[in-house]
């Protein structure tokens, strides 16, 4: 009887819900003992594990769940264990089953989602795998949450029939080696729940295109939700979205015909992203570029990405005051202003548009052509703080990647609004800050400067935005001006692409009450690879690995705790694009093999994983046999001026070979202080400066980081002039 009910659910649940099953042939048949963990989105879940599962599982149901009504005659024809988690009896009748040789299905959050994303993980199915000997198997459940049946009321559109992606993961053994029972418990809770979060990552679908991505997103969130806004008030749906791109992409076709690159030199706004877009729709990768960089600069990066035609905006180009670089840019490439597109928008184009976004992905595949997700999706340049920028070519699989890792981690739901100041010609301007939260259905409201420090906070308080991201420098900014209720609705903080000083954190804590997740991350692996999260926080790191990442870490000559870390995974990019050779394609290489990327940062995992930067590999000095990293020096400044700006930097030096150079907008700065500080920290003689200048300011790069090189060349003047 329950056969036959299973296949009737399996044939309904395959006709009416799409269901698509991945990795199904990794089902242990011959595994004599397994526990089954799922994540759980929705009250379907049980039941489409009993459906598609070769071997009818026991189900570990919580009692006072099973009480409900509408839960008994699910119940009633499947096989489970009622359990209730507060009695301390319950793993042993866990534990009896498994032995037993029982299949058990468990879902070790305890409870159904409320985000749509993980939530905590209780301890107790790792507890009862390693004492039953048992082998653990991952299924994931997608889709599921935008059901009827989910618990995400108001968060999200909920349909009838979303489609359902079940994905399995190969199965495993969880170990521990401690000798005590507490520190045993803990090493089993910490892989299960990292199993947890690999899982939700495996279960998004990154073998695809970024349109065909967006596309899906659009199907389960709907049409006419708003999803983007920018500075000028302009507003956009999906659908919106869509149209607007289609018809920019027929516009563009007779000007960037046999053209495989086009730039585009734009601000913030919702023309961006739907030039971005178009530019896909026509399947072309789009540049995005730099416009803080001088002319020389840009027409290397031009040269260096194959680029012929930028577009831009004579607006954009006025307010900017970048006429000067567009003279000396045009006439090299051609330059192609969207407003002089717009008369040739005849009713015409906008209808095709319109008709066009009624089969969207049907009217893609036709106007892109066959589009693989390992192809370029776009080309961005690194911000070349210490040396020449280098073209980051990132590939489709690479973007949707980073996406699912994000999504596996922190829980953005569509309810938030997310406020993006970052340029979109960085990764964590454009993957992090705003593909992101589109594919998740989010809103992104996007202003045109990072460096509006009274007016950002303005933005935020009217918006009502939930979820901000920026660099310390500018958090900083931001923190200092604002009134303490201006950000009254943001719920998250997330900095990255330099190190978040204690000043910072203290701040935002005290005025605002919000807790800063310290990321970390390179252009080069699209580009998040660590961040501390609501799950899993540590003051003074940038989190733990992200899912599907492998790495290793190189040793390094004087670095006792640390190595230099190489990484591996679906986000690192497809190579670069160097200046010296501009027609090559160098994929990232190791001496550990192909696919592998060196950081060129040295860190220090500790025992629970998360990650302490200790600086970049070239920012170390060698004094005196001992390597001194840089970025220890500048927090040193750091701990004693916190209310000013530093930045380190070495000159050559006959002595020693190289000397340590502090660049700070202490006003009468006294190198006495900073041996006082140094001696309360502990730190030898060898961490304070050579040298202390006092400059007016810190020289940044448009993503917030310092400008190493104009630092260094500051310090070289000043020293000259003394």
């Amino acid at each position: 009887m329950r056969r036959l009910l299973q296949r009737l659910v399996r044939f309904l649940f395959q006709h009416l819900l799409r269901v698509e099953l991945r990795g199904w042939e990794h089902y242990p048949r011959d595994e004599p003992r397994l526990l089954i963990v799922a994540n759980h989105v929705s009250y379907l879940d049980g039941a489409l594990l009993a459906a598609f599962l070769p071997d009818m599982p026991i189900f570990v149901i919580n009692t006072q769940m099973a009480r409900h009504w509408w839960v008994k005659p699910f119940i009633t024809i499947t096989r489970h264990i009622s359990i209730d988690p507060t009695n301390s009896h319950y793993l042993k009748t866990l534990i009896q089953h498994i032995k037993a040789g029982e299949r058990v299905a468990v879902f070790p959050e305890g409870r159904i989602s409320v985000t749509g994303a993980l939530m905590k993980i209780y301890e107790g199915p790792a507890l009862a795998a390693d004492k039953a000997d048992a082998a653990v198997l991952p299924v994931s459940i997608e889709g599921a949450q935008y059901s009827l049946f989910s618990r995400l009321d108001g968060s999200a559109r909920r349909r009838l029939l979303p489609r359902i992606r079940l994905t399995m993961l190969p199965p495993r053994r969880l170990t521990a080696d401690a000798s005590n029972n507490r520190a045993r418990r803990q090493q089993l809770a910490r892989q299960l729940d990292e199993l947890m979060v690999e899982l939700a990552y495996a279960g998004m679908n990154i073998d695809q295109p970024l349109p065909l991505a967006l596309l899906e997103a659009w199907e389960r969130h709907g049409g006419n939700r708003m999803i983007l806004q920018d500075a000028q008030q302009q507003r956009a749906s999906w659908r919106g979205l869509f149209v607007r791109a289609f018809a920019l992409a027929e516009l563009l076709q007779a000007h960037i015909a046999g053209q495989d690159h086009v730039g585009l030199l734009l601000p913030n706004a919702n023309a961006t992203v739907i030039a971005f877009l178009a530019l896909h729709l026509q399947n072309r990768v789009p540049v995005l570029l730099n416009f803080t960089m001088g002319s020389n600069d840009l027409l290397g990066v031009c040269g260096t990405a194959r680029i012929r035609t930028i577009c831009t905006s004579r607006a954009f180009i006025a307010g900017a005051n970048l006429d000067g670089l567009m003279a000396a840019l045009s006439e090299h490439v051609t330059i192609l202003y969207l407003e002089d597109l717009q008369p040739h928008a005849t009713f015409a184009v906008r209808l095709r548009a319109l008709a066009r976004s009624l089969l969207p992905a049907w009217s893609y595949r036709k106007m892109a052509g066959p589009v693989r997700s390992n192809e370029f999706a776009v080309i961005l340049f690194t911000s070349g703080s210490e040396r020449q920028p280098k073209g980051v070519v990132l590939t489709h699989r690479n973007l949707l990647a980073n996406v699912a890792q994000v999504r596996a981690v922190f829980d953005i739901t569509p309810r938030d609004v997310i406020l993006n100041a970052l340029p979109l010609f960085h990764a964590f301007g454009l993957t992090t800050a705003t593909l992101t939260p589109l594919l998740l259905g989010t809103r992104v409201v996007l202003y045109p400067s990072p460096l509006h420090y009274s007016v950002i906070p303005e933005v935020a308080y009217e918006r009502r935005v939930t979820i901000l991201f920026g660099t310390n420098t500018f958090l900083l900014g931001y923190g200092r001006g604002a009134n303490p209720y201006d950000f009254f609705s943001v719920r998250a903080v997330i900095a990255g692409a330099e190190a978040l000083r204690e000043d910072t954190r203290r701040l935002w804590m005290e005025k605002f009450g919000v807790r800063i997740h310290e990321g970390y991350g390179l252009t080069e692996a699209s580009p998040v690879l660590a961040a501390n999260s609501n799950r899993h926080h540590r003051n003074g790191t940038v989190g733990k690995l992200f899912p599907g990442i492998d790495y290793h870490l190189e040793p390094v000559e004087g670095i006792a705790d640390g190595g230099l870390l190489q990484v591996r995974g679906a986000n690192i990019m497809a190579g670069y694009l160097l200046p010296e050779h501009p027609n090559r394609l160098k994929p990232p290489q190791t001496e550990r093999g192909p696919g592998w990327h060196d950081s060129g940062d040295i860190v220090r995992f500790d025992e629970d994983g998360f990650i302490t930067i200790l600086g970049r590999a070239k920012r170390f000095a060698k004094l005196g046999g001992e390597m001194i990293s840089l970025a220890a020096v500048e927090k040193l400044a750091a701990t004693c001026w916190p209310e000013d700006q530093h930045a380190v930097t070495t000159l050559p030096d006959l002595i020693k070979g190289e000397s340590i150079v502090l660049l700070t907008t202490r006003q009468n700065a006294d190198r006495g202080e900073l041996v006082a500080a140094a001696n309360r920290e502990g730190l030898s003689a060898l961490y304070i400066p050579r040298q202390v200048l006092v400059v007016s300011e810190i020289p940044l790069l448009s993503s917030g980081k310092p400008n190493y090189p104009g630092i260094r060349q500051i310090a070289e003047n000043l020293i000259t002039q003394q």
